[in-house]
């Protein structure tokens, strides 16, 4: 009953059922699920080899290379993302359903390039560009829960429409 009451309070569906339909067929569904979870565990990793670098004041390299890492984890998730969003809703972005996580990723992308942009440039000292970093990691975090909190509306609605 308390599903069925939250999935109410929205005004419209994710997913028509033909976009439902697309979801669940295409192969960029599985990749999403694939490459979700893997972005979460590097961004983990990435994140204790920070949280040590200012905590020790050594492995500097390795937090570094770990956050390149999850930059392109994460443009490959985005690239992937969009190609997902023109099979569902027909086009690469800012689909009405996804509209706001969408416009919430041009920041998370904005900020981890930035991270690669200072870094290869030098335009930073180590302290700042793991200020950057932290701050590219929690707009990410943000970005995450908006996906979550839209993974489980969905999955509410599925279970409401059986």
């Amino acid at each position: 009953m308390a599903n069925h009451a939250m999935t109410n309070h929205s005004a419209q569906p994710l997913y028509t059922q033909e976009q439902r339909e697309r979801r669940d067929q295409t192969y960029w569904t599985t990749v999403q699920g694939v490459l979700a979870p893997l972005q979460f565990v590097v961004f983990l990793v990435s994140l204790a080899l920070v949280v040590n670098y200012l905590i020790s004041g050594s492995g500097y390299h390795a937090a570094t290379v770990s956050i390149v890492l999850k930059t392109f984890v994460l443009y490959l998730i985005m690239v992937t993302g969009a190609i997902w969003e023109k099979v569902v809703f027909g086009q690469y972005l800012l689909a009405p359903a996804f509209f706001w996580e969408d416009v919430f990723s041009f920041l998370v992308i904005a900020l981890h390039t930035a991270y690669l942009l200072t870094l290869s440039m030098g335009w930073l000292d180590s302290g700042q560009l793991i200020a950057l970093a932290l701050a590219a990691y929690a707009t990410y975090v943000v970005n995450a829960g908006q996906f979550l909190f839209k993974l489980r509306r969905a999955r509410l609605e599925t279970a409401d429409s059986a």
